[in-house]
């Protein structure tokens, strides 16, 4: 099973090559997977009529029971059919549909080839997540589908309606599953089903839930609007995907359910009410349409209205009219489809007001055409009838809700013969008045899998009885019915074949008045579903607008409190209706005494916060409630978080310094004086509130700390740094990808700076060249412009002399020319040691930054050039791909980084060994050097530039400026 879900998407991926090289002949390569799928499933069908079933699973994260399940039963290997039979014989019909020349045909083979194999998977999912992956994989590929002619809006438009309606279905039925696999206590469809979870209040909302996800995919009414404008797709996806493939997915969810929840009272409310609403809908629609393929688009709502009602009913018989309805439909309507492309393609149009006489041009085109257009009417000997027939004589025997539903099934197939009719006469029959529409001819190739369907459907009518056991195998999945119905094409004279003729003689007597038929339609006609749809984006954008207009203000203080507020509101909220302090332990102030002068001498630091106006004392202010918690850290005996605390704090305060230099030195807002008054009991009262939570999270604890067993575990490899194993090894996933969020943001910080930059309408020469200080080699700083000639001889620092005289500081470049090594020597030893000791990569990193910014600070961008001649972006990219390698490495043999570990002996430092947890700290050690020192280009060299424009001070055309000072 899972080999021909796999081989589906490989081969998609292989599809643009394919049809480069073959052209549209790479169809018939393509139609491969599912035509293998197709027989794999003929080889099953013993197993799967005889009540067994064929399963395949895979432990994805054993730990948390998730796992990817398939299962082959009767009703799997039904859809397996439809799916892969149809889709192979869909993609061969393309090999003829299509030219070498269509634009952007390796992209649609793929993504009709991709959507086959995530059909197939989504058939024989046996869980309800894996369910859902591929529920919504169809809903991607099916809007590259619909969407293919993007050059036309109206393409664009409807994949975007398709995608929106089915989307939101989807996520509705995700929250239904994960409730109902929480009733259940499991995911797996056929557990649940087997034994379904009591019909409590939350089940009840859950199985809503799910059904708002099935009735979306199959375009029940009122989700109904987006299936007619898909017709917008290529012909060959309104084939597959809407009459055989996707709009079945939401019947058979319904069907795969039915067995467990049919009983839950709001389940058939809901499914009778709206499937028949839905069949008389849009059969009534049809009627008035003059496109052949929006004919058949409203007639495929309508079915599929009929489709849910049967496989929702929830009895025996019922479901086993459904499903034969579902392989009836798909022998139809899909070959329906398929025939009209052809009719557009020898024709130029689909307009059945222009068709004239192209029955007599196309006799074998017609005839197959006729054929399923037989099937669809239910008339004998096709399979059409006999499923029709057991429906009828299913809900003849059901309760009074059904029998009701029997009076909207039998209306809606007196629409369905109508627009049968209006169908087979539009496409094929000549018009009085009307000269015979010029054609071309039609290959054989090109008839053939329309007419291999229509056929089967001719030859399953007389055989239907040797599906019996297939379709029986579901079906008994129901409570027993005293009088089981099976599948035969004569039932003899009764009361279910005289609503059939009487189905048949409505619907030619409302084909005989279309005329009149036709104005009445149009002048009780409900909104479009592009008016529908339009009003809503019109709607929602008004609201949106409405809503941002009064929210966003403009004050970064507005937005802050605002935040502040709900949370605060959330909070009070929670503990005044929880309590959640009964039974909690007693808090203790402090452990020892110290901890409470640093606690309050940093809450005295952020007081002073609120009363400042100059803006580096608010930075310094803000700092030290930093290094407080620093503090706090250390005197709890934590001397890794210590660390890194410090040395965020202070790269932080550097970066915010950089920034202050072009800002006004006190804070220019206006704010009244109520609303300043108002700031400090809001942020008292959030900071209460958080540090109550806290306590309370805390003091509520009951079960045992995971301390203990992260010690030992560490013990257990001879380390000793807890902190810096966790971070590095047991949870390796979690700081990888918490590094390359901070890669990306950096990046995007850094990226929105320079584009500022390019924007703006001075420039120096420098960067109109596209030159900064991290293009200029040594040799070019030996040409950097000098300083005054009262600078001293003996330079510091490799470009001490770009910088003015007034602006150097001797001293500090002393300074940092004597520390700067050191602080590196530092950084490395705190990465190799963090094993045993305080340390790790990310610490290890910003120690080297702090180096980097010490040189910056010194000497201006160009020093920092020169300490650092490499991009920060080769640092950032390098770290993280020495990171995820590292991490991938070690799912090897399925474990954490710890899966390579070296030992040996060197002459002077000794025995040492070196685990691939140390090279995956080098790769945290990379990126976050890296990071720094783009954020420091960044803002540092962009603030540098603007005091030097601000001053006059430019340098000569084609080099760089002078005299600007970072401090």
């Amino acid at each position: 099973m899972i080999a021909l879900i796999v081989a589906h998407f490989a081969l998609a991926a292989c599809a643009g090559p394919l049809v480069h090289r073959l052209g549209r002949r790479a169809f018939v390569v393509l139609a491969t997977p599912p035509a293998a799928a197709t027989v794999w499933a003929l080889t099953r069908w013993n197993t799967a009529a005889s009540g067994g079933a064929d399963t395949w699973s895979w432990q994805w994260i054993p730990d948390y029971g998730v796992a990817v399940d398939l299962r082959l039963d009767a009703l799997s290997e039904l859809m397996v059919l439809l799916a892969a039979g149809v889709g192979a014989l869909v993609l061969l019909y393309c090999a003829s549909y299509f030219t070498d020349d269509t634009p952007q045909l390796g992209r649609f083979a793929g993504n009709l080839l991709a959507f086959a194999g995530a059909m197939l998977a989504l058939v024989l999912a046996d869980d309800l997540i894996t369910l859902y992956v591929f529920w919504e994989l169809t809903t991607v590929f099916s809007y590259l589908l619909i969407g293919h002619g993007s050059e036309h809006r109206h393409s664009r438009r409807s994949a975007l309606q398709a995608l929106v309606v089915t989307t939101l279905g989807g996520l509705a039925m995700l929250v239904g599953f994960l409730i109902l696999g929480h009733a259940a206590g499991t995911y797996r469809i056929s557990a649940i089903v087997a034994d379904p979870p009591e019909a409590t209040l939350a089940v009840s909302v859950a199985v809503v839930l799910v059904l708002c996800g099935a009735l979306s995919k199959s375009a029940i009414w009122p989700f109904s609007m987006w299936l007619p404008n898909a017709m917008a797709a290529p012909t060959p996806v309104s084939a597959y995907l809407h009459a055989a493939a996707m709009v079945k997915a939401g019947v058979y969810l319904v069907a795969r359910l039915a067995p467990a929840f049919a009983d839950v009272p709001v389940w058939k409310p809901v499914v009778l009410v709206l499937g028949g609403a839905t069949m008389l809908l849009g059969g009534w629609r049809a009627l008035r349409l003059n496109d052949l393929k929006l004919v058949l688009a409203y007639g495929t709502v309508s079915q599929l209205g009929f489709l849910t009602l049967l496989a929702g009913t929830g009895n025996r018989n019922a479901a086993l009219a459904a499903v034969a309805m579902i392989l009836g439909h798909a022998l139809f309507k899909a070959p329906l489809f398929l025939v009209t492309g052809i009719v557009d393609h020898a024709t130029g149009t689909r307009d059945l007001r222009r068709l004239s006489g192209v029955g007599r041009s196309l006799p074998y085109v017609a005839a197959v055409a006729v054929l399923a257009a037989a099937s669809m009417a239910a008339l004998p000997p096709l399979l059409g009838f006999a499923a029709k027939e057991a429906a009828f004589e299913a809900l003849l025997h059901g309760t009074t809700a059904e029998r009701w539903a029997l009076a909207a099934v039998v209306a809606g197939s007196a629409l369905t013969t109508a627009y049968t009719l209006r169908f087979a006469w539009g496409a094929f029959a000549r018009k009085p008045g009307l000269p015979d529409t010029p054609v071309h001819g039609v290959g054989w190739a090109f008839l053939a899998p329309p007419a291999l369907l229509a056929v089967l459907g001719l030859v399953l009518g007389p055989g239907v009885g040797w599906t019996d056991r297939l379709l029986g195998a579901y079906a008994d999945t129901f409570p027993a019915d005293p009088h089981p119905y099976h599948l035969a094409l004569w039932h003899g004279l009764g009361t279910a074949l005289l609503l059939s003729a009487l189905a048949w003689a409505a619907g030619a007597v409302l084909f005989l008045g279309r005329t009149h038929v036709t104005r009445i339609s149009r002048r009780i006609a409900w909104p479009t579903a592009d008016s529908v749809f339009g009003h809503l984006l019109l709607g929602q954008e008004r609201l949106a607008l409405q809503v941002t207009g009064f929210i966003q203000r403009g004050s970064l203080s507005v937005y802050l409190a605002t935040t502040l507020l709900v949370m605060l509101a959330g909070q009070l909220a929670v503990l005044v209706v929880d309590t959640p302090w009964d039974g909690a332990v007693r808090p203790r102030l402090w452990d020892n005494p110290l901890q409470g002068a640093v606690a309050a001498l940093t809450c005295a630091a952020a007081l002073l916060c609120l009363t400042v106006r100059r803006r580096m004392k608010a930075v310094v202010l803000a700092g030290l409630t930093g290094y407080g918690a620093a503090l706090l850290f250390v005197v709890q005996g934590a001397p890794d978080l210590a660390l890194t605390q410090f040395c965020v704090e202070t790269v932080s305060m550097i970066v915010f310094v950089l920034v202050l230099r072009r800002m006004p030195v006190h804070f220019q807002e206006t704010v009244s004086t109520w609303r300043r008054a108002a700031r400090i009991p809001v942020a008292l009262a959030s900071a209460a509130t958080v540090g109550v939570g806290l306590w309370v999270a805390a003091a509520a604890r009951t079960a045992q700390p995971a301390g203990a067993a992260m010690v030992e575990e560490v013990a257990d490899h001879g380390l000793k740094d807890v902190v810096a194993t966790i971070l590095v090894d047991l949870r390796a996933w979690d700081t990888m990808g918490e590094s390359a969020v901070l890669a990306a943001a950096a990046i995007g910080v850094t990226s929105l700076i320079y584009l500022h930059r390019r924007s703006e309408g001075t420039m120096s020469q420098e960067e109109l060249q596209g030159r900064t200080a991290w293009s200029l080699s040594a040799q070019h700083s030996a040409r950097l412009p000098q300083g005054d000639d009262v600078a001293p001889e003996r330079s510091w620092l490799a470009a001490g002399s770009t910088l003015a005289p007034e602006h150097r500081s001797i001293v500090f470049e002393v300074v940092a020319r004597l520390l700067f090594h050191p602080i590196l020597v530092l950084s490395v030893y705190l990465l190799f040691c963090a094993e045993s000791l305080p340390g790790g990569g990310f610490v290890a990193g910003l120690v080297a930054g702090l180096a980097m910014i010490t040189r910056y600070l010194a000497g201006g961008r160009f020093e920092l050039a020169e300490a650092a001649p490499l991009q920060p972006g080769l640092f950032t990219g390098l770290g993280l791909f020495i990171s995820t390698g590292v991490g991938l490495l070690g799912l090897v043999d399925g474990t954490v980084l710890h899966a390579f570990t070296y030992h040996g002996h060197l002459p002077v430092f000794g025995d040492y060994h070196l685990s691939t947890s140390v090279l995956f700290d080098f790769g945290v050690y990379l990126l976050v050097l890296g990071v720094v020192l783009d954020i420091v280009r960044a803002l540092g060299a962009k603030v540098d530039r603007q005091i030097e424009r601000a001053a006059g001070v430019l340098a000569p055309e084609g080099g760089p400026e002078a005299g600007g000072s970072p401090r």
